[in-house]
């Protein structure tokens, strides 16, 4: 059975390396991005099944991310793969953003552990592949 493809695109990258590593200790095939821009270029290349997606970033933030896949000219929504954004920002007009524009989940890094995460992440695909 192939493994579940993850994108992580966050800009910390001692966060992302212990998220990496938790993650393909978990079962997933994980390939890293450290702004929007390069998480862009993976997404479209690399055809995750899950995005795992900072907001704040260099270059192309969290939200410029989703609006720049959003118009891709080969990407529409069944086919574009779920994101959980995992942000330090938990102010509200942020995740009421984040929804409004289709995230999946909101995780915030201040709230969950990285066994949390992951966790959520397994809970995420076992939903997803019920019948």
């Amino acid at each position: 059975m192939n493994k579940l493809k993850i994108a992580l695109i966050e800009d910390d990258e001692v966060l992302s390396a212990v998220l990496r590593d938790g993650l393909e200790r978990a079962g997933f095939e994980v390939a890293q991005a450290f702004d929007g821009e390069e998480g862009l270029g993976l997404v479209r290349s690399w055809r995750p099944d899950l995005i795992l997606l900072d907001i704040v970033m260099p270059k192309m933030d969290g939200f410029e991310f989703l609006d720049a896949l959003k118009a891709s000219p080969d990407s529409n929504q069944t086919s574009r793969p779920p994101v959980i954004i995992i942000s330090m920002s938990g102010k509200d007009e942020g995740i009421k953003r984040a929804l409004e524009v289709g995230v999946d989940d909101y995780i915030l890094k201040s709230q969950h552990t990285v066994a949390e995460v992951i966790e959520k992440v397994k809970e995420f695909f076992s939903k997803e592949r019920r019948p």
